[in-house]
């Protein structure tokens, strides 16, 4: 099994520059334009992925939503923003079909009750950010 891991770890290489090889000899410069240009869009996605990572996650909080799920997405657009910045055409198609592939809307099972006797009940309050209780300051 290591031996399989290491052929492929060694073949993509390989491949990934024999296909650069081949597309330099007909597109020549092209090639290389094509190439700064998907790696600075690489660069621009983890660059908005950093920066609204945060927000995203205390929205999806807030809405009482998984935070995995904004985690997972985070971290596949990290992983896709990398590839497109290698130089090469194979991880750029790697980096695509994670980029459209979508995230499915899943619960957990924390998220559904069993059966109705765990249901809430219909009458929540408006704001659930409210704990009550008493203050008292001593000094």
């Amino acid at each position: 099994m290591r031996f399989f891991v290491g052929l492929i770890l060694l073949a993509f290489p390989i491949a990934e520059i024999w296909l650069l090889i081949e597309l330099a000899d007909q597109y020549g410069w092209l090639l290389l334009l094509y190439l700064v240009v998907i790696g600075w869009l690489g660069l621009r996605l983890i660059r908005e992925e950093k920066s609204s990572f945060s927000v995203r996650m205390m929205q999806n909080m807030a809405a009482g939503g998984n935070p995995a799920k904004a985690i997972f997405g985070s971290a596949r657009n990290i992983i896709a923003g990398v590839l497109l910045m290698l130089p090469g055409v194979i991880t750029d198609i790697i980096a695509v079909s994670l980029l459209l592939i979508p995230i499915k809307n899943t619960q957990t099972l924390n998220d559904q009750p069993a059966n109705d006797q765990f249901q809430e009940s219909p009458h929540r309050a408006a704001n659930d950010d409210v704990i009550e209780g008493e203050f008292r300051r001593e000094d």
